[in-house]
């Protein structure tokens, strides 16, 4: 009896427990209205869940009673949570969207070459950009070899799809810095001032950019400071030019960066002689420092740089048989404050602000030049995620320039003249995910002119679309406008600003560590300076009637996969571009501009020999100048340019390393121009010289030694 007792008791609990439960059923589909398998739903707050079968459904019980939230999540899609009672939760029909951030989805790609964390499609890493053969550490050459640069060797900086150097513009953590490159001699390339010491990611967008970058006519160039260094280390450097350290140190919340190099060209120049004659060889002073403090839902950063040069040289020159004497000291500071964090609720905050004073002292030959800049960027941005498909972005900036110089002929008084140019803008710029598939970014910039007294708006808009699963098109318009550029302002403050359109036509293809881009593009030139003088000065009459065009293909290959322990990458650019303007006498080919450009990149990893062996190629059609002994302007053409660069990076111990490279191995003279005689020979004829590099080839050999924490850190990725 007892025993039919306790069975009956169990047999009531067991029925009540089981009315008490209620059964959710129901079936998951995609977009296209698909079944997905594998979906995993469940009651929030509870272990009552189940997972789709082949046919997308799913069933399972659960005493929660009353309103609950049930959640329904797979990979590659949007988690979705309905709300609702649980006795009406039968018989569902639930479709979820695919997930717009997932890795396969579609990016805009139209006119852009990231590298690091800065895209989800990355053709560069920090360490391609700083194992470079050619580039010997700097960024900016390293970036010479992507389609879409024009190789003018003498100069050193930026020149992208027809645009002079100057349209060009470089931001740090998303501040601009105004003066971004070293001063050097004629002949002689110049290199930028920050080392790749710092930075992690690099970002080089070659036209369509975003519209929170302004005043810049061609492209934008975005360098990223490291947010959080791995571990403590100092790096030491013992260079054929010069030494360098530097030293990282962290903290609770907080790390500081620190690196200083000294180079002294004297030693190397005693050894290889090139064809200037220096009376001081070039000598500078160098230092970098990155402080950050991590906030609870934000990131503090303090980037500062400095660096003081000088030199003094005789050059070669046709109409002085004694040469041109060239004495030169240069001073830099650069501060850059940034902050970038989370404000809450799907919004966040980047700002910051930059200061650069820069001073140059130059004299020449018979007179001396000193310009003094200080330029200050200010930039705040909010952006808000109301959902993964749709982001609206919204911000302004404020950049004031003051440029000052003093102008001395030795046989006259000091001259006097400069500027103050103040800009301030504000842009709005939207992000909508139609599906995974096709993305549209679209926005509008406006800038208002202290000089000019007007206001300018540009639009700007990108669309992408994934036609394959590794394959996608891009399309990009924008309007971009850049006030006159120093060495015009500082004679008269009434020049306007230059304008351009840009279209983008780009195809993309990324598949195992191979990716192929082909992109077609145009730009319309407006409002560029023109002037009637052999050079800018304050007798020249100016105007901004200029105009030009430029219309081209640039065609990128890398492949990572292929070959064992290799990486290579091909980069073809076809440019057809002329201008009307500065003192041009009629529409031509401007003389920075190359036809063709090739460049073959190689690096390769010997596990046997403990290194990585590199090469680079770079091929350039000629450039036109003028012959004053035939008729017509910029009537020739230079004989093409070639260069081959080889380096090796020999692990001595895994903190250890050998570094060795040589720019243009073979040795080959590439002619970068023509000087000519001012006045011509009894028989009418005006001589000329070659204008040649200052060196044929240029060797570097150093050694680098990191001590770490761990003992694994080395400086490969700063070589």
């Amino acid at each position: 009896m007892k025993i039919i007792y306790i069975l009956g008791v169990l047999f009531f609990l067991s029925s009540t427990i089981i009315c008490a439960q209620t059964s959710i059923s129901g079936v998951v589909l995609d977009h296209s209205k698909i079944p997905i398998i594998g979906a995993n739903v469940y009651i929030k707050g509870s272990y009552a869940g189940s997972i789709t079968d082949e046919k997308g459904r799913f069933e399972f019980v659960t005493q929660k009673k009353g309103s609950q939230s049930l959640v329904i999540s797979y990979i590659s899609f949007e988690t979705k949570e309905i709300v609702a009672e649980v006795n009406l939760m039968n018989s569902l029909v639930l479709s979820l969207k695919e997930d717009v951030n997932s890795l396969d989805a579609v990016v805009i790609s139209a006119g852009s070459f990231s590298s690091g964390d800065n895209s989800k499609i990355a053709t560069l890493k920090p360490l391609d950009v700083v194992t470079t053969a050619s580039a010997l550490g700097d960024p900016i050459a390293a970036f010479q070899t992507m389609p879409g640069t024009s190789t003018v060797a003498e100069d050193g900086r930026l020149f992208v799809r027809g645009g002079e150097a100057d349209e060009t513009q470089i931001f740090i953590d998303g501040i601009r810095v105004f003066t971004p490159y070293l001063s050097t001699e004629n002949n002689t390339p110049t290199r930028g001032r920050y080392s790749p010491f710092l930075f992690e990611g690099m970002t080089f967008s070659t036209g369509g950019y975003s519209a929170e970058y302004g005043q810049a006519l061609s492209s934008v160039l975005l360098l990223n400071t490291i947010n959080e260094p791995e571990q403590e280390k100092t790096d030491v450097g013992i260079m054929s030019v010069g030494v360098s350290v530097g030293n990282t140190k962290i903290w609770n919340k907080n790390s500081l960066s620190v690196n200083i190099s000294y180079l002294n060209l004297g030693p190397y120049n005693g050894v290889f002689q090139d064809r200037n004659e220096w009376i001081k060889p070039y000598e500078s002073l160098s230092g970098e420092t990155v402080y950050r403090h991590k906030f609870t839902n934000g990131l503090l950063k303090l980037y500062t740089a400095f660096d003081v040069s000088s030199f003094e040289v005789i050059q070669e020159d046709i109409n002085f048989a004694e040469g041109i004497q060239d004495a030169l000291k240069n001073k830099n500071v650069y501060f850059n404050g940034s902050y970038k964090g989370v404000l809450g609720d799907g919004w966040s905050i980047i700002t910051g602000m930059s200061y650069t004073y820069g001073q140059l002292k130059n004299d020449i030959q018979f007179s001396e030049i000193e310009d003094v800049e200080n330029s200050v960027h200010g930039k705040l941005k909010i952006k808000h995620f109301f959902s993964s498909r749709f982001q609206l972005s919204f911000g302004g900036e404020y950049f004031i320039t003051q440029f000052d110089e003093g102008y001395t002929d030795k046989n006259s008084t000091k001259i006097n003249y400069g500027f103050t140019k103040k800009i301030a803008a504000a842009y709005s710029e939207m992000d909508l995910f139609f599906s995974k598939d096709l993305v549209l970014k679209a926005g509008f910039r406006a800038e208002y002119s202290h000089l000019e007294q007007k206001i300018s708006l540009s639009p700007r808009v990108s669309l992408a679309y994934k036609v394959s699963k590794f394959g996608q098109v891009s399309f990009a318009y924008g309007d971009f406008k850049q006030a006159a550029g120093n060495q015009y302002l500082k004679f008269d403050k009434n020049i306007g600003s230059a304008e351009t359109q840009h279209y983008i036509l780009n195809y993309q293809f990324n598949k195992k560590g191979r990716i192929f881009r082909a992109e077609l593009y145009a730009k319309n030139y407006d409002n560029l300076v023109r002037y009637d003088t052999e050079r800018p000065d304050l007798t020249t009459n100016y105007t901004s009637k200029g105009y030009g065009y430029a219309n081209g293909l640039d065609l990128f290959w890398r492949d990572n996969t292929s070959f064992k322990n290799t990486d290579y990458w091909l980069s073809y650019s076809y440019l057809a571009s002329e201008r009307d303007f500065k003192n041009y006498q009629t529409k031509a080919q401007p003389n920075f501009v190359n036809r063709h450009n090739v460049s073959v990149v190689v690096k390769h990893w010997v596990e046997g020999w403990k290194s990585q062996l590199g090469l680079s190629y770079t091929y350039a059609s000629g450039r036109t100048y003028t012959d004053p002994n035939r008729s017509g302007f910029l009537n020739q053409k230079t004989t093409a340019y070639g260069s081959l660069s080889l380096n090796w990076a020999y692990l001595i111990s895994q903190q250890e390393i050998l570094y060795l490279s040589v720019n243009n191995v073979l040795g080959r003279q590439n002619i970068n121009g023509y000087q000519y005689s001012k006045t011509a020979t009894s028989n009418g004829i005006y001589k000329s010289r070659a204008l040649l590099p200052s060196a044929d080839r240029f060797f570097f050999i150093g050694f680098f030694r990191t001590i770490s924490e761990k003992g694994t850190e080395n400086q490969l990725d700063n070589l």
